[in-house]
């Protein structure tokens, strides 16, 4: 796993050779936004491939990734999330390295996540109640992202 996340941020750590010097936070926004939808998918027990399409379609829009990019970034977000003790090490990145707005944007992508299936089970709302509060986005916001993603029935 170690060796996978090195490889992962060393490839990302290119650019910052050439002066760029956020693409280690970057790298890391990266995969703890893909861990978090990671960890909404997997929390009623099923992570479908209509799960993992969304997700794919969801970091592709918010990082402008190849599809190789893509799958690598999922792949090891999948394994983080499976050694992760608790979320406080992806929300840390996040509460470090993002606006509101882009804080708002995850809530919303969270939802989204859960909603693929048209039905929200009690532990993805939990993840993503849990999630906003570490993240600190306010109730109102967690509500108003849901009613937001939230398919017309």
């Amino acid at each position: 796993m170690f060796n996978r996340l090195a490889t992962f941020l060393e490839r990302h750590l290119q650019s910052a050779a050439n002066g760029d010097s956020n693409t280690l936070t970057f790298a890391q926004k990266q995969l703890a936004t893909a861990a978090l939808l990671i960890e909404v998918a997997k929390a009623d027990h099923s992570f479908d491939e209509s799960e993992l399409q969304l997700l794919m379609m969801l970091l592709e829009r918010k990082f402008s990734l190849t599809r190789s990019q893509l799958t690598e970034l999922a792949d090891l977000a999948q394994t983080e999330s499976e050694h992760a003790t608790s979320l406080h090490q992806f929300t840390q990145l996040i509460n470090r390295d993002c606006t509101y707005e882009e804080k708002f944007e995850l809530i919303k992508a969270m939802w989204e996540v859960a909603y693929v299936d048209s039905k929200i089970d009690k532990y993805e709302e939990y993840v993503i109640r849990k999630v906003a509060d570490l993240i600190h986005v306010s109730h109102s916001d967690f509500i108003r992202a849901k009613s937001i993603v939230k398919p017309a029935v």
